[in-house]
């Protein structure tokens, strides 16, 4: 195996897979990137066991083959390298020969045969999008995530396709966040799956604002094509709570707000709230909101900002972190709060759509 290449050529690729590698490995293999070199072009392998990473670039191949060498000592050589220089990768006597200028390196390999490889994921279907729709889904949703759950389902995002659309739906228990886009096509069939968290914050990060991806969905796994880069992710094997059931569909009380006063408001309010429970109390008066906080220290906050509400009185209590990660995902000026009354939920969305929505539940302070 032996190629040739610009740096930056080679960077690139290694730098959209490498997030996958893990600094602490159960098998040695999983600390190494596969390099497959073939008919000009060289892919770049890198897994976990549950994520897999490839991207590909074009590269002057001497000799073909598949290795796999050392991941992140092989980005930090390329990245230590001079711009612009010319780099060559070849085998010599089972170690990894790497040469650009008067820098020679030799790296330890493991076979190609031992690297574990995501070949077929036998799609059930496949969708059409713009990585930007599929962006905004996961930069809407991810937040509500649980972390370390044992309800091990709540530990990533549920995707679900509908007719012709595309819904994402997080939750940890306490909060929910759901956002959906339209499909170019309407799809063969309803279908749901739940994508690990760390599958998420992967296929966050390889997102570009341009071009199209390509998403094919199996039984146990997913993958999206972007561009060069191949991402496929396992399935969390579960079922997802009943998401509908938990979003108010027509809270009596809706206040409507200014997005950036009420999260502004509330950031001032949450310095004085107990680290802990992090509640605040709310209450809705005609044209005003009062937000309170205080702490096992006896400190107070008190925050009143004007809104648009001509209902009865209400007071309930949030967690503060909550609604500020709510507020964030919102697009445009204004906010709309739906509440009931001081023991339901809160959904927040912007006023007039219902493509990103946010359920918040109520805490007893």
């Amino acid at each position: 195996m032996k190629l040739t290449a610009e740096r930056e050529t080679l960077l690139a690729p290694l730098q959209a897979v490498i997030g996958v590698v893990e600094r602490r490995q159960t098998m040695p293999v999983l600390a190494n990137v596969l390099l497959s070199v073939r008919d000009g072009r060289v892919a770049i392998t890198a897994t976990d066991l549950e994520v897999e990473l490839v991207a590909a670039a074009q590269v002057e191949v001497a000799a073909a083959g598949d290795i796999t060498i050392p991941g992140r000592k092989l980005l930090d050589i390329l990245r230590a390298l001079p711009e612009k220089s010319a780099v060559s990768i070849a085998l010599e006597a089972e170690k990894i020969a790497i040469k650009a200028g008067r820098s020679r390196f030799s790296l330890s390999t493991l076979p190609a045969g031992e690297f574990p490889v995501i070949e077929n994921i036998n799609a059930e279907q496949t969708v059409q999008l713009e990585c930007a729709a599929l962006g905004r889904l996961l930069d809407k949703t991810h937040f509500s995530m649980a972390q370390q759950d044992v309800r091990y389902y709540l530990n990533g995002m549920l995707l679900e396709i509908e007719g012709d659309l595309l819904r994402a739906v997080a939750t940890d228990g306490h909060r929910l966040a759901l956002c959906e886009t339209p499909l170019a096509r309407k799809a063969k069939t309803g279908q749901q799956v739940i994508v690990p968290r760390k599958g998420v914050l992967e296929l966050q990060r390889i997102l570009s604002d341009e071009g199209q991806c390509e998403l094919a969905i199996g039984s146990n796994h997913i993958r999206a094509q972007i561009g060069d880069v191949r991402f496929t992710s396992k399935l969390i094997d579960g079922r997802f709570p009943e998401y509908s059931r938990v979003i108010p569909a027509a809270p009596p009380v809706a206040i409507i707000a200014e997005r950036d006063a009420l999260r502004q408001a509330l950031q001032r309010t949450a310095i004085l709230s107990n680290e802990k429970y992090r509640g605040i109390r709310i209450q809705v008066k005609e044209n005003i909101i009062k937000i309170q906080a205080h702490n096992p220290e006896q400190e107070e906050a008190e925050e009143e900002i004007e809104v648009k509400y001509g209902g009865v009185d209400l007071e309930v209590g949030f967690n503060v972190n909550y609604l500020l990660d709510a507020l964030s995902a919102i697009d445009g000026a204004e906010v709309e709060l739906g509440l009931t009354d001081s023991n339901s939920s809160c959904l927040i969305r912007s006023p007039g759509s219902s493509s990103a929505r946010y359920v918040v539940m109520p805490m007893r302070l």
